[in-house]
């Protein structure tokens, strides 16, 4: 029987995403018609941009603990979070959660240096990228890598809040993005890129990049389904 999976969802479209892609390729893993148990909850998603806006990763922290208890409750197994910038604030519960998580960043890590990857691009929010949340998880597995321009930064992060979280797909934010890209291929020498928002698959398709993907959403749900029928 597969582990009870547990979503501590931020936004919805990355959540959504995650749920999905855990469900759609389930039959591979289980079988014709199976999908493991799954229990989502999602705070008011408003309350978390207002902490993050005032860098207040306790609050960040407070109401993931509040959503994973109420998986845990609901009979969850293990949690994973399909939001790469509140795992800033998740090492503040981890020693007060009921059950374990499965960290995205680990989980990208992993994938990249499976892949033979060198250096990365990173693409995120402005709280992830300037956050130490990636750069030592990469160290750790000898992989080096690359953040967006200052200003490229603030345009990414327009994009996610303003955009991408209320499910918002543009050409101009798809151009954006692969500018961006083409900088981190051209000028820095990267191997692939990090789409380290979980909203970033919608926008940036393998087709569209110029660079291979490490889409986090997508391998979150997989690992989860991989540790989830163990």
């Amino acid at each position: 029987m597969a582990k009870h999976i547990g979503i501590v969802a931020c936004s919805a479209p990355g959540a959504a995403l995650c749920y999905t892609t855990i469900c759609a390729e389930a039959p591979e893993i289980m079988g014709a018609n199976h999908n493991p148990e799954i229990s989502l909850h999602m705070m008011d998603f408003c309350e978390h941009v207002r902490c993050m806006e005032r860098h207040d990763w306790d609050g960040v922290a407070n109401l993931m603990l509040r959503s994973v208890n109420k998986v845990a409750a609901a009979g969850a197994n293990f949690a994973i979070c399909p939001d790469n910038t509140c795992h800033i604030a998740l090492p503040k519960i981890e020693g007060n959660s009921p059950i374990p998580w499965l960290h995205i960043v680990d989980v990208v890590a992993d994938a990249a240096k499976r892949q033979g990857c060198r250096r990365l691009g990173l693409l995120g929010t402005r709280y992830l990228v300037e956050s130490s949340v990636y750069p030592e998880r990469l160290a750790s597995r000898g992989i080096e890598w690359c953040l967006p321009a200052a200003g490229d930064r603030d345009v990414v992060n327009r994009i996610i809040f303003d955009e991408l979280v209320f499910s918002r797909i543009t050409r101009e934010a798809q151009a954006h993005f692969v500018r961006i890209i083409e900088t981190f291929k051209s000028a820095h020498q990267c191997d692939a890129v990090v789409l380290g928002c979980t909203e970033i698959p919608l926008v940036v398709t393998p087709e569209a990049s110029p660079l291979p993907t490490l889409d986090s959403t997508r391998l979150l749900a997989r690992a989860a389904l991989k540790m989830g029928c163990q």
